[in-house]
């Protein structure tokens, strides 16, 4: 099974989330930073209850994250685009 990359985060970024964040009640808009990503790009609630259901679901796959962060965001940002309703 593919590990997160270290530093990535891209899955935090680029896609919308409709469900309530801690500290995003609203969820977040795609393109946006989680208010739980840290500085150092990881999860500060990884593992937590809180966590939305559609973030702990997503798991990495060699297609999505590709080589490298650039190609991470690419893709999801793609992804996003495709599967967005506006």
């Amino acid at each position: 099974m593919l590990q997160c990359r270290a530093g990535c985060g891209a899955c935090c970024i680029a896609p919308s989330i409709s469900s309530p964040i801690p500290g995003m009640p609203q969820g977040k808009p795609a393109g946006v930073r989680c208010a739980q990503l840290t500085a150092d790009n990881r999860c500060a609630i990884f593992g937590d209850p809180r966590r939305p259901t559609v973030c702990s679901s997503l798991r990495p796959e060699p297609e999505m994250c590709g080589s490298d962060r650039a190609q991470a965001l690419q893709w999801l940002t793609a992804l996003e685009a495709a599967t967005s309703d506006v």
